[in-house]
């Protein structure tokens, strides 16, 4: 299957897949443990110290590969989000953000882990990381497309595109963008973006799948696939002559391709 009908039979039945992988028992197992004891934490000492509770909570915002960094967590975590000048909200990172607003024991202090709406945004999102993980294992294009459907949505600014490596993948591999580029300076990458996206669109539903869609399609013609077919393909998708965030895709047309291949038009 291409990375676009694989990413579409997933976000059109996304309940389904994600009640599939949180019966999953690794994660079962991990989500039991969380629901079981983060009640029992009462300050952020407490949280960082238990490696279990906290590379989950880590790893369901996003920055599971920054459990290393307890020290540099410690410090966001006791600054809070409420001072535009903590170190969470200096920090160029969404996940990181939203995981301290998450966790504000700053703010709430014992009564931080108490709440049933923590616990539920918590494992929802460790059961959308895992879900993406277990994709990317077969197909990273799916993996990077689920993540962007998830997070692009939320995004402020172009700076936030380059604070976060999957999402600037996406857009870079969307819009034809060098991935050399990200050797530039950052102000001369912002310009780049800035002429190119318009952040409105991924707010978008229509929009979000259709830029989602070119990236699949350009991921496939980038990774091997039959290079006729899928040149002819993104050619009949994706009016490439356009500039900034026209991405050329009619919505009828997306929902057709859903478990077609390259070669099947």
């Amino acid at each position: 299957m291409t990375t676009l009908s694989t990413y579409l039979q997933i976000a059109n039945n996304q309940s389904k897949w994600q009640a599939m992988t949180a019966k999953s028992p690794d994660v079962a197992t991990q989500t039991k443990y969380f629901e079981d004891h983060i009640g029992e934490v009462t300050s952020i000492d407490e949280f960082v110290k238990d490696a279990r509770l906290f590379n989950y909570a880590m790893t369901a915002f996003g920055i599971g590969d920054m459990t290393y960094a307890k020290g540099l967590m410690r410090k966001v975590l006791e600054g809070g989000v409420t001072d535009s000048s903590s170190l969470a909200n200096r920090i160029n990172n969404a996940n990181i953000k939203a995981f301290t607003e998450a966790f504000d024991f700053a703010d709430n202090g014992a009564e931080t882990t108490s709440s049933s709406t923590l616990v539920d945004n918590v494992v929802s999102r460790y059961t959308e990381q895992a879900l993406e993980t277990s994709q990317g294992e077969q197909n990273p294009g799916v993996q990077l497309a689920l993540y962007f459907e998830q997070r692009a949505p939320s995004l402020t600014s172009v700076y936030g595109i380059l604070a976060d490596s999957k999402i600037l993948t996406v857009v870079q591999t969307a819009l034809g963008i060098s991935s050399s580029t990200s050797s530039q300076s950052v102000d001369t990458q912002y310009r780049l973006l800035s002429s190119k996206v318009k952040l409105d669109d991924f707010k978008d539903p229509k929009k979000l799948q259709q830029f989602i869609a070119r990236f699949a399609a350009q991921y496939d013609y980038n990774n091997g696939g039959d290079s006729n077919s899928q040149s002819s393909l993104l050619s009949t998708l994706f009016d490439t002559s356009s500039s900034g965030s026209s991405f050329g895709l009619d919505s009828s047309l997306l929902l057709s391709v859903q478990g077609k291949k390259f070669g099947s038009f």
